[in-house]
């Protein structure tokens, strides 16, 4: 199992992180930081709407929706109004239905429910960082990784030139992989992409699915290109 990748120095990310609470706000910049992530904190609503505050230079903000001064969904719905693209990140107690639904349509990208693991908060934050970094560039239609290849116009995989039947979701899956290729993509965010759900079944689909996708991968030689990261989830890289 292979730990955690951090970013390298020429990529570093910036990231606000809009937080009343000094103690968890301190915290998140702590796991960030040492994701290769670097941090600006503000602790009021309000003050997030002052000019190069909440419009910034940062590739993810990163929200609490109960803020003092001006609510987290009021404050991002007033910098979308302004034109601010920049991909925003809801970490918030408040996690019913409805709560979730409301964030995500008042402009945020990503909504979660705290607590949120350290090594899940940076991997959502390297997916939202990496949806920026491609604006306006058409959607690629070959993903890569070694000798295995994913055409998605034909959704069909190769590997060393040998075509490799999957099933939709284990197709979805390797897609879904290839598309963070060496980052790390969390048990979470795969129930979310591939199949959906908003919850955690309690079963090991995923764990199941992705067993399952080694095998046919293998079938075509090569080395494994699939890797568990201990505590974090999977990511797909050469050997």
């Amino acid at each position: 199992m292979l730990p955690l990748p951090s970013l390298p120095g020429p990529a570093l990310l910036r990231v606000l992180i809009i937080e009343d609470d000094v103690e968890a706000a301190g915290h998140m910049a702590g796991d960030l930081a040492a994701c290769g992530i670097a941090t600006e904190i503000i602790h009021d609503g309000a003050r997030a709407l002052e000019p190069g505050q909440g419009d910034g230079p940062f590739d993810v903000l990163i929200v609490d929706r109960m803020l003092p001064g001006r609510d987290g969904l009021s404050l991002l719905k007033a910098l979308r109004a302004r034109g601010v693209e920049t991909p925003a990140l809801f970490l918030t107690a408040m996690g019913a239905v409805a709560d979730r639904v409301a964030g995500l349509q008042g402009g945020g990208d990503d909504y979660v429910v705290k607590p949120i693991d350290a090594e899940e908060l940076a991997a959502r934050v390297q997916a939202l960082a990496r949806r920026r970094s491609r604006p306006g560039t058409p959607e690629t239609t070959t993903l890569a990784c070694a000798d295995l290849e994913l055409d998605r116009l034909q959704r069909k995989v190769r590997r060393g030139g040998q075509t490799i039947a999957l099933l939709p979701l284990e197709y979805r899956l390797l897609e879904v992989l290839l598309l963070s290729r060496g980052q790390p993509v969390t048990r979470k965010m795969l129930l979310e992409q591939v199949w959906g759900f908003r919850f955690d079944p309690r079963t090991n689909i995923v764990e199941t699915h992705i067993s399952r996708l080694r095998a046919k991968l293998g079938e075509a030689g090569g080395a494994p290109l699939i890797h568990t990261i201990r505590g974090a989830g999977y990511v797909i890289q050469d050997a």
